[in-house]
């Protein structure tokens, strides 16, 4: 982690991590979902998830604000971008906690499923919340599944991308 100055290599990696994470979002919102209505591995995440490893809360959340608003308007889906980036604040923060007072207490891989179930329940709660239709909560134990397998890929290939990609290459001096 490193300290809040804005570099030019700095901008360049958070330009990128937006740019794959936007990417993923549109190559993943062409995929069918996954088992229920709506459901996605949200693979774009990992952007957001590397940028909160990186540098800090902020930076992250540039990314995941830029993404989810790019990806709305791209997708062509505005509607989306109130369950998308409802769900990765919360995600986030909630990521944001556990990566700064209990890592390395906990893996990665354990930050990243509790950020995915949250995001799943939050996305949810939304739902909930516009249409009325309390039902719907009928979806979160199948949510909260989806949410563990999700997390684990997003996780999963984070912990990848930084074991091949040494972090002082990304990371200022």
């Amino acid at each position: 982690m490193t300290s809040n100055t804005t570099t030019a290599k700095k901008i360049a990696v958070l330009s990128l991590l937006t740019g794959l994470s936007l990417i993923m979002f549109i190559i993943e919102n062409l995929l069918p979902p996954l088992f229920i209505p709506g459901a996605k591995l949200g693979l774009s995440n990992i952007f957001s998830f590397a940028a909160l490893i990186l540098y800090s809360p902020v930076e992250a959340f540039l990314v995941l604000f830029a993404r989810t608003v790019l990806g709305a308007v791209f997708a062509g889906n505005l509607s989306a971008l109130l369950y998308s980036f409802t769900g990765g604040v919360v995600s986030m923060a909630v990521s944001s906690i556990l990566v700064y007072t209990v890592y390395p207490k906990i893996s990665v891989m354990a930050v990243s499923v509790a950020a995915a179930v949250l995001h799943n329940i939050t996305q949810n709660i939304i739902f909930v919340l516009l249409t009325g239709s309390t039902l719907l909560f009928g979806y979160m134990p199948y949510l909260a599944l989806i949410g563990i397998f999700s997390g684990g890929a997003v996780g999963g290939i984070t912990l990848v991308i930084f074991k091949g990609i040494p972090t002082k290459l990304l990371m200022e001096v």
